[in-house]
């Protein structure tokens, strides 16, 4: 199936950051572009900031000035929602109301030719129910881009009930020859991106709520030591505390309160302070001058004449100094020297490709101190600051990359999209280092179902539910 050509016209209703981004997208892939606004002089201020960005691309040398004018001249502002009778696709990207997406497309049916696409940009409404009073509705599906979506490579084409195969593979198509990766997922809440995620807010937050480790060490561990490019915390300070929230209690009440989606009673009293991070100021850092996230202390034990180990098995277990250092597989390093007998030290997941720079671990109660420092001695060796943490289940990033891709498959399992297509959506939507199934598989299914097994039974909370497709492919191993 091949996209629009570049003969066809697109229309953006909505010039705001998102609309005049995808505006600025679509004139960019050599088509006209019709922006509409409800907003008195909108659409002419949307395509006016979109010639500020086009003039800070000609400053930096990524754009010339004829090219930039050649782009703008594409965009055409229009004064009245009739104007946009001759697009093949029009999308949306105005306020996220459920009945005002509706009157705007039952109008734009009335408009519009037979043939036209209807695509709305929403992040959060089921577009099967924005479709739902449509004569039409096969015609109309979801087209998510990602802010900004100039730069961002990810848009989720989502299918409602109604929406026809050939609309959703010409979407597809034209996805990719706007130079997008484009995947397929089906009207569910969150999608793909905005579910898979909620974990990689959801587990850090508990692991503050357990005082498991403070919010600079929790962020540290994940980007130092998996390679996500913002830790948690950070992110939620950037998005603001209050959107972050209100999107994990919106997914969690779409899914009947699912005990995976629960919310942060922390992150809600943050949001009550009026701590909603960059934009006021404070939230879980602080952002006056010279302030904002900082790396933790390096380590708490220190020696670098300790004897370094033996090599270590980074996805298993290697006995040493009379101990057994392991990768944590969900159960705490005493529970594990009570099982074997022996003293045991559990370490953290760490980034696959030789980038790790940090490492969390824990000792059981009879591991010598002599054996955590050679431990530390090893790591540092290898470039690794190694950080000690609470005994506790699952450690840090072994628990949330457990939990990412624990939803990953559950997503698999209902049908809203392909592994492929889920793992592309994490790396290319939020930017993660590796899509959450291929991490699950490189790390071994049969040790990712045992960390939530064990989290399971140590918590007795249901989050940890393990998929069925989880267990069944790991099982299969």
């Amino acid at each position: 199936m091949s996209g629009l050509d570049t003969s066809a016209t697109i229309a953006v209703v909505g010039a705001g950051t998102m609309g005049a981004g995808i505006a600025q997208l679509a004139a960019s892939a050599g088509h006209r572009v019709l922006l509409f606004d409800a907003g008195e002089g909108a659409a002419q201020n949307g395509k006016a900031k979109i010639g500020q960005t086009l003039e800070r691309l000609v400053t930096k040398g990524k754009m010339t000035a004829e090219d930039t004018d050649a782009l703008l001249s594409r965009i055409a502002p229009v004064e009245a929602l009739a104007g946009l009778s001759g697009a093949a696709l029009v999308i949306e990207a105005i306020i996220e109301d459920l009945d005002i997406k509706r009157g705007l497309f039952a109008d734009l049916e009335a408009i519009v030719g037979p043939e036209t696409i209807l695509a709305t940009n929403t992040s959060s409404l089921s577009v099967t129910a924005i479709a739902r009073d449509l004569l039409h509705p096969e015609r109309m599906l979801g087209m998510h881009f990602f802010n900004p979506a100039p730069v961002m490579k990810l848009v989720e084409v989502v299918s409602g009930v109604a929406t026809s195969r050939k609309v959703a593979e010409t979407t597809f198509a034209t996805a990719e020859t706007w130079g997008k990766i484009a995947v397929h997922t089906k009207s569910t809440p969150g999608f793909i991106v905005n579910r898979v995620a909620r974990a990689y807010y959801a587990e850090p937050l508990r692991l503050l709520e357990e005082q498991v480790a403070d919010v600079a060490t929790l962020d540290t561990l994940l980007t130092e030591g998996c390679g996500f490019r913002m830790g948690p915390f950070a992110l939620m300070d950037l998005i603001g505390n209050d959107v972050n929230y209100a999107v994990s209690v919106s997914v969690f009440n779409a899914y009947f309160q699912e005990p995976r989606f629960r919310p942060s009673i922390l992150q809600l009293e943050l949001v009550n302070s009026g701590r909603l991070g960059r934009k006021s100021g404070r939230g879980f850092y602080e952002y006056g001058e010279g302030q904002g996230p900082a790396a933790p202390p390096a380590t708490d034990m220190t020696d670098t004449d300790a004897p370094q180990m033996e090599a270590l098995d980074l996805l298993g277990e290697t006995e040493t100094q009379g101990a057994i250092i392991a990768l944590t597989d969900g159960r705490t390093a005493g529970a594990r020297a009570q099982d074997s007998g022996r003293p045991v030290l559990v370490f953290d997941l760490m980034a696959s490709s030789g980038s790790a720079k940090r490492v969390a671990y824990a000792c059981s109660p009879d591991l010598p101190e002599a054996t955590a420092r050679s431990f530390e001695a090893t790591m540092q060796q290898q470039g690794i600051v190694a950080t000690k943490v609470p005994d506790w289940p699952g450690l840090v990033t072994m628990r949330t990359v457990a939990m990412l891709a624990n939803e990953a498959f559950e997503a698999v399992m209902q049908g809203v999209a392909t592994e492929a297509e889920i793992d592309a959506a994490m790396r290319y939507g939020v930017n993660y280092p590796k899509g959450p199934m291929a991490w699950a598989r490189e790390t071994g299914l049969p040790h990712v179902l045992s960390v939530l097994d064990n989290l399971k039974q140590a918590t007795g909370d249901p989050r940890y539910r393990a998929s069925f497709l989880l267990r069944r492919s790991a099982n299969a191993v």
